[in-house]
């Protein structure tokens, strides 16, 4: 995602602890990163961490990279706005919904929404690779907000206009495209490399715990004070998420080469990088492996309603789509029992066979809640995942290719679950639900250790 012509390809996999042998202008950059990590709050390096956590607290959270003060604020603006973007999330279904009465229109606004954030994610990191990324978010962050006001302002006008609400969802989900990759790629700026995975984990759990509160709020909302307001509060709690960004340090590219446009040339540059160094290329698949062949959310409904229809299809159905993000929230909260791992590499082939058996462990479940421990077990297989996945793109890549390599990731983190959908959906039809998920987590095992097998620069990471 990044925007450098001057991409590096050399072949990464031999060095001893598989990670990158950086050239000596690579070297000049690190010390300008340290420096700018010293303006951005972050403090001396300490000494090892883990010594000095006893009891439970080994357990606990690894809550280090709050002691800095700029990544303090981006993450506590997270707290608000993760449950805030969820409202929103759910009204523009239920009122796409209530205008039409059709769930095909429910599923195109989805689509509309895919398309820009995709090409906006790519287009994105490379621009984040090219300007100061606290300007970025700035005004990407603005304009999500004021998209909300704007979600609000059709709603209390009763506009009930469908191409509206999808012109605002797509203009949403460009912006969202433009600010994730500055966002995520910023962290690296912000904490020092050994605290990358508690950072990853302290980020995923807001968002995880946005995943289940979001929904639940909104569901208790709506009878009591309506769609409109919804989006009045995702409004106000993104306001928040603009005066934490504004008081960020300065996060201008760090290297003198770096490209000064973003365009076609610079998003080729990219992939060109990944393609170039192995372990990037391997977190990448290994996250499409688990996605693609492992999400089997497009079948909850259909299992709902057959294989746990004696428990209550409703109660069914949202205990299905509740179990993985409350086990990734059980996963983020006791994080410091993994984010002090240093091979990253064999914790991402680890947390991915993991989730791979307990998709196919919730295939063979014929009891409710042996399938939704399965999910939740899941879910902190996912967690690890994302911790390890993150940290990797964050410490492997260059400052001048993280925004690229994020964008890159949004798309995959994105794209994966709905190819998933519709291959769990046709394969459930072909061979029946259970046989469908069963076989997909069976595949992901399979996949991901004769990927490792085959290419050792992923498991032979580390830090």
């Amino acid at each position: 995602m990044d925007t450098s012509d001057t991409t590096d390809t050399t072949d990464t996999s031999d060095h001893p602890d598989g990670g990158t042998s950086a050239p000596q202008p690579e070297d000049a950059r690190a010390e300008d990163d340290l420096g700018t990590r010293a303006a951005a709050g972050c403090d001396a390096p300490e000494p090892a961490a883990g010594t000095g956590r006893r009891g439970w607290r080994r357990w606990a959270m690894d809550t280090r990279p709050l002691r800095r003060p700029a990544y303090r604020r981006l993450w506590s603006s997270t707290i608000v706005t993760a449950v805030g973007s969820q409202l929103t999330a759910v009204a523009v279904p239920k009122q796409i919904y209530d205008i039409t009465g059709s769930s095909a229109w429910v599923g195109y606004a989805g689509l509309a929404g895919l398309v820009p954030m995709v090409v906006f994610a790519l287009w994105g990191g490379a621009v984040a690779d090219t300007v100061d990324r606290r300007k970025l978010l700035l005004v990407t962050n603005s304009g999500i907000a004021v998209t909300s006001l704007l979600f609000w302002l059709q709603a209390v006008t009763r506009l009930e206009s469908v191409a509206v609400l999808m012109a605002l969802l797509a203009v949403q989900q460009a912006f969202f495209g433009l600010n994730s990759p500055a966002r995520n790629a910023s962290i690296a700026r912000l904490v020092p490399e050994e605290e990358l995975p508690a950072a990853n984990a302290l980020g995923s759990t807001v968002m995880q715990t946005g995943l289940v509160a979001g929904p639940l709020l909104a569901g208790a909302l709506i009878p009591v004070i309506g769609l409109p307001e919804l989006y009045l509060i995702d409004a106000v709690a993104l306001c928040v998420t603009v005066w934490a960004v504004v008081r960020l340090p300065s996060l201008p590219p760090l290297s003198r080469t770096a490209a000064r446009r973003a365009g076609v040339r610079e998003i080729a540059a990219g992939f060109r990088y990944i393609s170039g160094h192995k372990v990037l290329l391997l977190s990448f698949l290994a996250d499409i492996i688990a996605m693609v062949f492992g999400m089997p959310r497009a079948l909850f409904p259909q299992l709902a309603a057959e294989t746990y229809a004696p428990y209550g299809e409703g109660l069914a159905l949202g205990l299905l789509f509740a179990a993985i993000p409350i086990g990734a929230v059980v996963g983020g909260l006791f994080s410091g029992t993994f984010s002090r791992a240093r091979r990253h590499g064999w914790m991402v082939v680890g947390a991915v066979t993991a989730w791979g058996m307990a998709v196919a462990g919730f295939g063979l479940s014929r009891d409710l809640w042996t399938a939704v421990a399965f999910l939740a077990a899941a879910g902190v297989a996912d967690m690890v995942s994302m911790v390890f996945r993150g940290a990797i793109l964050l410490s492997a890549a260059t400052d001048e290719m993280r925004g690229r390599m994020q964008g890159v990731f949004t798309v995959v983190v994105a794209g994966g679950p709905r190819l998933a959908d519709v291959l769990h959906g046709t394969a459930g039809s072909a061979f029946g639900p259970r046989a469908a998920v069963t076989g997909g987590g069976l595949l992901v095992v399979a996949l991901t250790l004769a990927l490792a097998a085959a290419v050792p620069a992923l498991r032979r990471y580390r830090v």
